[in-house]
């Protein structure tokens, strides 16, 4: 074992560059952090320092630790897809999306029987534009609005008054069991409760996401296995549906959740804590909303330097993201994109670029490596080439 405590941090859909398979995707020249660089000119000096500026502009400048980027494996874009990859999982067959359809009739109607409500919208929307569009026949009539998105997801909207949020969990526990059949298959169901009144709703931090079961043992079984901690911020625990998780602690934003990082660093504990930073992908990728972005961006950016602060001297932190989500990009869907890979420790021999990983696999794996547990053989670690000295 070469680190006590491993700190993974994903920046949920911080892409760096169109994958080179992004034409597949139609997403052909997207690139998340470059575009926003570009539009907004926004300044991030500690990212800078770990080698984002050297993978955007293939620079050569000091860095100080090691930095690359990751390629995906996996046919798919999503979430759930980048983060079961990172995890060892890696999905050839793509989850079912509705985007242009809607959910089927009988999908529907099997949904109204066993929830006792009827389902309004059934269409691909934006969660917040959905409610200002239906939020007031909610209100009136009870029924629940069902939506989804360029995602493989189901999402039910609903007023926290008018369905409790405890009947709108159970509505979605219900949908999920619906869609873990073939045909219906989506990777997420998701609960979107809001509050207010028509024409100024707001969607609350109550959200939960009903993930499908990782579809083999993951890195994060093996490690919970050998008795290591497994601590999930923010929505990790969702998208693995509790597996391979020893402690579970909820954010309501990305504020919230760099402060619980930090918080973290000063419980003893020993194995992994693994955080997703949500709002770049939920509040401004599919919102397109650059300037918001770029503002998400550089509040990071200025805590980096309270973490670094932070770190013993047996500690690894690591940042990446798990696809892209280009706010410049046409659509509101995620951008098929290479993602950056950014590695740091006080006590790390080495400082530089590294090679490109094959697969988000690689990560996991590695992990699992440091602390001595089973290797999947999925990825390649990198733990010898960032341990070696230059």
């Amino acid at each position: 074992m070469k680190f006590r405590r491993i700190f993974l941090v994903v920046m949920d859909s911080v892409g760096m560059g169109h994958a080179k398979d992004a034409y597949l995707y139609h997403d052909f020249g997207a690139n998340t952090l470059g575009h926003i660089i570009e539009k907004t000119k926004i300044k991030l000096p500690n990212m800078n320092r770990f080698g984002l500026s050297n993978l955007l502009k293939n620079e050569n400048k000091k860095t100080i630790g090691c930095y690359t980027n990751m390629e995906e494996v996996s046919n798919g874009k999503d979430t759930l897809t980048g983060h079961s990859e990172m995890m060892g999982i890696i999905t050839k067959v793509p989850f079912q999306t509705f985007t242009e359809t809607g959910f089927p009739k009988e999908l529907i109607e099997e949904l109204e029987e066993k929830t006792g409500r009827k389902v309004i919208g059934n269409k691909n929307a934006s969660g917040t534009v959905i409610i200002e569009e239906l939020g007031e026949e909610h209100m009136k009539t009870g029924a629940m609005i069902v939506y989804t998105s360029a995602d493989s997801v189901l999402q039910i909207a609903a007023h926290e008054e008018v369905i409790p949020l405890e009947e709108l969990y159970h509505i979605c526990e219900i949908a999920r069991e619906i869609t873990k059949k073939p045909e219906y298959k989506v990777g997420r169901v998701i609960a979107r409760p809001f509050i207010g009144t028509p024409g100024h709703f707001t969607r609350t931090p109550n959200r939960h996401d009903y993930a499908l079961d990782p579809a083999g043992v993951t890195d994060l079984d093996e490690l919970k296995r050998n008795g290591l901690d497994v601590i999930a911020i923010g929505k990790i625990r969702d998208i693995f549906n509790g597996r391979g998780i020893t402690e579970s602690i909820k954010t309501t934003s990305n504020l919230d959740g760099i402060n619980k990082i930090i918080a973290m660093f000063q419980k003893d504990f020993h194995g992994l804590c693994f955080a997703n930073l949500n709002d770049f992908d939920s509040k401004y990728g599919h919102r397109r909303d650059v300037e918001g972005y770029a503002k998400a961006l550089k509040e990071l950016d200025r805590f980096i330097p309270f973490m670094l602060k932070e770190l013993r001297d047996d500690d690894l932190l690591i940042f990446t993201a798990d696809h892209g989500n280009d706010p410049t990009w046409k659509g509101t869907d995620h951008t098929r994109e290479n993602v950056p890979l950014f590695i740091y420790s006080k006590t790390l021999p080495k400082t530089g670029k590294i090679a490109t990983r094959k697969s988000f696999a690689d990560l996991g794996e590695t992990i699992v490596d440091n602390f001595g547990c089973v290797k999947k053989g999925v990825g390649e670690s990198f733990l010898d080439e960032i341990t070696t000295r230059n």
